[in-house]
């Protein structure tokens, strides 16, 4: 994947991944345990994706790539990780770095922002459903001017893919040992028909290090909600 700032083709791939009336969001959880360490397509098996943009060092946008297949090679984006857990995490973790195969974009000192995630489409029996994104994480070797975060994000596709919400929670300053942490969506009706991704992001530059691990991943409903108590969720962004 190497070079690909002007590989800006996201909306004509995520038009395919698109599926038929009828969806709607399912549970998910994940230990990976059970996924293939050597075999360099066990988490785009899985369901996960990534997605690069770029901006330069003052946040202007360049551009964006993907979404691809997420690798399991250790050169860019992810890969699963070993024995970096303790007794609730087991042998294997995710490790979420950046992507280091953009090499144009780090000498260059650009801004590279890697995501990785799950992609789902929101169904009208979703509405008023509130989703939780729950996990556990441990610091790994962020450096200098990198940061990371963790997301639950929707893209309306009626409205060139423009992001809806975008939920966070700042994984910058973790601790070195495991801890939980979680987030939530209410699915408003407005949302019916919208892509949902969860997952987790960084940005670096210089190839200074970004790793971050994760593990005991679970993507789960909490129940209906009443209709007078339901609102968007918020909107942010990472360079404003």
């Amino acid at each position: 994947m190497k070079n690909h700032a002007n590989a800006v083709f996201a909306v004509a791939v995520l038009i395919c991944l698109i599926p038929a009336a009828g969806y709607a969001l399912l549970p998910y959880s994940q230990d990976f345990e059970d996924l293939s360490q050597q075999k360099p397509s066990s988490l785009a098996d899985d369901g996960w994706l990534v997605f690069g943009n770029l901006f330069t060092p003052d946040g202007t946008y360049i551009g964006g790539y993907g979404p691809f297949p997420a690798p399991n090679d250790g050169s860019g984006f992810c890969q699963i990780a070993s024995d970096e857990g303790g007794a609730d995490q087991g042998v294997q973790q995710l490790v979420v770095f950046s992507d280091y195969e953009n090499t144009d974009a780090h000498v260059d000192g650009n801004i590279v922002e890697s995501n990785v995630f799950q992609e789902q489409v929101v169904g009208p029996g979703d509405v008023t459903e509130m989703w939780v994104f729950d996990f556990q994480a441990k610091m790994g070797n962020l450096e200098g001017s990198s940061t990371a975060l963790a997301f639950i994000k929707t893209l309306d596709p009626g409205a060139g893919y423009a992001m809806t919400n975008f939920i966070t929670l700042d994984m910058t300053c973790i601790p070195t040992s495991w801890c939980g942490f979680s987030l939530s969506i209410l699915i408003d009706p407005g949302l019916d028909g919208q892509i949902l991704q969860f997952g987790f992001l960084n940005t670096a530059t210089n190839y200074e290090g970004s790793g971050i691990f994760y593990d005991n991943l679970n993507f789960h409903i909490t129940g209906p909600v009443a209709n007078d108590e339901m609102s968007w969720g918020g909107v942010k962004s990472l360079y404003r």
